[in-house]
């Protein structure tokens, strides 16, 4: 009776341990893959490469950088760490500022330098636009011009300004000539470089649909090409408001360039610090509503 049981036993064992097996398998079969569909992958950190972030955080840690570049230069000034005849502080720069709307008329300056950048700006876009969507279309046109306008683009802006006082005076051209010469030669090699950079497949496949050379152009380089021009024109507006300034430093009466001079030659910082930033904040504003005309125009890019 022993033996029988005791041999009955390694019997009955290996019996229980397939019926526990089969009795869970299944269960853990079917919850292997619920559980990789309901995996989520972990949280990144707010500083992963390529990680984006909000608009408010992006609004407030830009605000964030201006707010500690004010405190340091008011530490630097007020502290006694830096003469104020090289660097006013920032209550003395509020207050030369608005001495320059009150008693010196700097609106009207403010005005002029504006015109003139918006002006010579305008007047470069308009050539240089075509030229560049003509170089960007036809390699003929792109190597006969290509040499020359590479050329100029490495020459200052400034270099020129002893001729244009020849040719066209102190007056007004001159100085939208300077802004012309600086932002021209730009326009063109960019739009170029984007035209040129138009895929080849919606191309053949417009040929492929009946159009001509015509058609090419109007229907598939240009619109394609489109977006990329008007961000191409908004960051050489913001050049343009490098050249204005140097312009209005020789032979200007009016404009913020000529303020700097006049305020330079009285050792006043604050007002010299009120005008470059003056000029930053309208070039920040022309900039954001550039950005915003792009984006209404051309909804259709980012989709």
């Amino acid at each position: 009776m022993q033996a029988s049981s005791s041999k009955a036993l390694p019997q009955v064992a290996p019996a229980a341990s397939v019926a526990s097996v089969a009795s869970v398998t299944p269960a853990a079969a079917a919850a292997v893959p619920a559980q990789a569909t309901s995996f989520k992958p972990a949280r990144r950190r707010g500083l992963a490469p390529l990680e984006p972030i909000g608009t408010r955080a992006r609004v407030l840690l830009g605000l964030a950088f201006f707010v500690a570049f004010v405190l340091v230069w008011a530490l630097a000034t007020l502290g006694g760490f830096v003469p104020p005849t090289f660097l006013a502080s920032p209550p003395t720069m509020v207050k030369e500022g608005w001495l320059l709307f009150t008693e010196y008329g700097f609106l009207g300056d403010i005005g002029m330098t504006v015109w003139r950048v918006f002006g010579g700006f305008l007047l470069a876009a308009v050539f240089a636009v075509p030229l560049g969507i003509a170089m960007g279309t036809w390699k003929a046109v792109e190597a006969f011009f290509e040499p020359f306008v590479s050329f100029c683009r490495y020459l200052p802006a400034s270099a020129f300004i002893p001729l244009l006082i020849l040719w066209a005076g102190l007056g007004e051209m001159q100085k939208l000539l300077v802004i012309f010469i600086g932002s021209f030669f730009q326009i063109v090699l960019m739009v170029a470089v984007t035209v040129g950079g138009a895929r080849r497949d919606l191309v053949e496949a417009a040929y492929t649909l009946g159009a001509n050379s015509r058609g090419i152009v109007a229907r598939v380089l240009i619109p394609g090409a489109a977006p990329g021009i008007a961000e191409t024109l908004r960051l050489v507006l913001g050049w343009a408001w490098t050249y204005v300034i140097v312009a209005e430093l020789i032979g200007s009466s009016s404009g913020i360039g000529h303020m700097i001079t006049d305020s330079q030659a009285l050792l006043n910082t604050g007002q010299i610090i009120f005008g470059i930033i003056v000029i930053g904040v309208i070039g920040l504003l022309s900039d954001f509503a550039f950005k915003a005309l792009n984006r209404r125009l051309f909804a259709w890019s980012t989709l």
